[in-house]
């Protein structure tokens, strides 16, 4: 028989008896599950002590069972049924010519020589051995009767000490839970970040304020108190303040919102006290607070109207930022996704002097993205990252970085060496709209899925002023049964009320293709009503693009003398609220006949592009295009 091969080397390392890596893992494997912390050694001391005691009084209690009279034992001796007795102490160990071994004890100080020859016994009829039983009779005085008093002693020293360490902690609730991080523990820099630059550089000015205070106070500046990062999720604020740990060289201190909050009273603000009064000792340094809204909002009016524990721990922010102790050397930096909601009083000079305000990237910003989450990932060499960027309008840094990290597992998923576009395309897809649902349908839910989304991208395609159709799909993703994807092709700042009109017949366009070709109606546009009714309640109510004329119709955000917020409704008479949601509907009613009069000019190519979507389930814009022109 063949023996059996060598196993190859693995990273140059062998797999031969030499090597000790089976071992070291199996030492790594038991300490991980060993927790030998000082608590758990004491309770396995104690489990130990009482399991050894407990077997000890077992043993003690057999013992006693096979234990004769001093007078039988010599009564057996001058009947010659016992070959040896072996002396310990006062203990006796009889070993009878049957093989039966028994005990039994005497008195302290008499000799079993001499109780035999009183007895008339020839102790020369047995063999007595003599042993030395001075250190047992130690250990046995130590386990019978020390032991157990210990162990009452050492389990209620421990009970005593975990009731004082829960007292502590009830005492310790007003310490800052602020996590250090130091220049050795953050690795990520200002060359990790894209895609906003201005937002960048405004930090770059203030980690240069900490390492050369001198130049600026040189020209009578002082540092900035605060900075405060506002923007949408996925923008970059966390990243930054990263980035703004990793470049300072200074203590920075980080520490969420709600983590102020507590259940008693008072623990917020004397946990900002804390969290100041450290940074002070360690100044200069920074404090990071991450959603700085959970604290930092509006006070409202009135006694019952706002939280008072939220509110104490807002002014105690107030007061260590811009107080009366000076606070030169210490920086609060902040982020929030809803700078609407703070108090005017914590935006003010002097406490956040600076607004640094967070968008998504631009397409620019989103290529610098891209080439920094691509590090580490092999991709094709064919990728237009120039495309990538396009379709991905309107996608912030988070979602780009989730986008790259999906197409990797794609492409893993399908055995691929390289990502390429067609993975991309797929995570892209997927992010916004959630995976494929491969979902049975009816032939009829099929067709009609079909054509309510073959009339959004006709009517898309026949306003000319609206975006190109990047893909029609009757593949079920999150909640819908099919998609019409319509990307913007550039970035775009405003919206013009043409375009929202054309969108609001896009979103109809599904609703009126159901109508020609069916004569009935699903619920499938249910979304698409609500989207477009909500396009058009803004453009009546706060964009004032109807004949109602530039009026703000909605509620309000008012403060006031003492600069508390507050929502004041609508003050608008019950003929004008009338008024609006006849507005609204004209809007509606308008966009919904513009989309039935293209569908019905256009039938034949809404039943091709229908047909193709039942056979293909999914329709790329550049075929769509061309079956458009054919």
């Amino acid at each position: 028989m063949e023996e059996p091969k060598e196993k190859a080397p693995v990273n140059g390392k062998t797999n031969g008896k030499g090597n000790g890596n089976g071992k070291k893992k199996f030492v790594k494997k038991f300490e991980m599950r060993l927790d030998l912390s000082p608590r758990n050694i004491i309770v396995w001391i104690l489990v130990v002590l009482f399991v050894g005691s407990f077997f000890y009084n077992i043993s003690q209690g057999v013992s006693s069972q096979n234990e004769i009279a001093l007078s039988k034992v010599i009564a057996d001796v001058k009947a010659q049924k016992i070959t040896k007795i072996t002396i310990e102490e006062n203990k006796l160990t009889i070993k009878y010519k049957d093989g039966k071994e028994l005990t039994s004890h005497k008195e302290n100080g008499e000799g079993l020589v001499s109780l035999l020859e009183a007895s008339k016994v020839d102790p020369k009829a047995v063999v007595i051995e003599v042993k030395d039983g001075s250190m047992s009779a130690f250990w046995v005085t130590l386990i019978g009767n020390v032991l157990p008093l210990g162990l009452m002693v050492i389990f209620f020293l421990f009970i005593i000490r975990q009731a004082r360490g829960a007292q502590d902690s009830i005492f310790s609730f007003g310490n800052s839970r602020a996590k250090l991080f130091n220049k050795e523990l953050t690795k990520i820099k200002f060359s990790d970040v894209a895609g906003v630059d201005e937002a960048k550089q405004e930090l770059v000015e203030v980690v240069d304020f900490l390492k050369n205070p001198g130049k600026y106070k040189a020209l009578g500046a002082r540092t900035p108190k605060g900075v405060l990062l506002v923007g949408p999720a996925g923008t970059g604020k966390t990243m930054l303040a990263k980035a703004v740990a990793g470049e300072a060289g200074v203590p920075f201190f980080s520490m969420a919102g709600s983590e102020f909050m507590e259940m008693l009273v008072g623990v917020g603000a004397s946990r900002v006290r804390d969290l100041f009064l450290t940074a002070k000792k360690s100044a200069p340094a920074i404090i990071f607070i991450d959603e700085i809204d959970a604290i930092g909002r509006m006070r409202a009016v009135g006694v019952m109207g706002g939280h008072d524990e939220r509110e104490q721990t807002l002014n105690q922010i107030l007061v260590e930022m811009d107080g009366f102790l000076p606070n030169d050397q210490v920086i609060v930096l902040a982020a929030t996704n809803r700078g609407d909601l703070l108090d005017p009083a914590l935006l003010r000079p002097g406490r956040f002097d600076r607004r640094v305000m967070l968008d998504m990237p631009d397409l620019e910003g989103r290529k610098a993205i891209l080439l920094i989450h691509m590090r580490g990932k092999p991709f094709a060499a064919d990728l237009d990252w120039e495309k990538v960027a396009k379709r991905t309008v309107g996608f912030s840094g988070a979602d780009l970085e989730n986008m790259l990290n999906e197409s990797a597992i794609l492409a893993a998923r399908m055995s691929k060496t390289m990502i390429d576009m067609k993975d991309i395309e797929e995570a892209a897809t997927k992010v916004k709209l959630g995976p494929e649902k491969k979902r049975l349908q009816s032939d009829l839910d099929k067709k009609m899925t079909a054509y309510h989304e073959a009339g959004h991208a006709v009517v898309s395609y026949s306003i000319p002023i609206m975006d190109p159709v990047h893909r029609i799909s009757i593949v079920s993703r999150g909640m819908s049964l099919g998609h019409t994807m319509i990307p913007p092709a550039q970035d775009r700042t405003h919206e013009t009320k043409s375009r929202l009109v054309g969108t609001i017949a896009i979103m109809l366009g599904g609703r009126a293709a159901e109508e020609i070709i069916f004569g009935d109606i699903s619920t499938g546009a249910s979304d698409d009503i609500s989207k477009a009714t909500r396009i058009a309640r803004d453009m009546v109510v706060d964009y004032g693009m109807s004949p109602l004329g530039p009026v703000n119709l909605g509620p309000n955000i008012m403060s006031d003398d003492m600069g508390r917020a507050y929502y004041e409704q609508a003050q608008i008479s019950n003929e004008m609220a009338g008024k609006v949601d006849a507005e609204i509907k004209k809007i509606m009613d308008t966009a919904h006949e513009k989309a039935v009069e293209i569908l019905k000019a256009n039938k034949a190519k809404l039943d091709l592009i229908a047909e193709e979507l039942v056979k293909k389930e999914t329709v790329e814009g550049e075929e769509f295009e061309r079956l458009m022109k054919a």
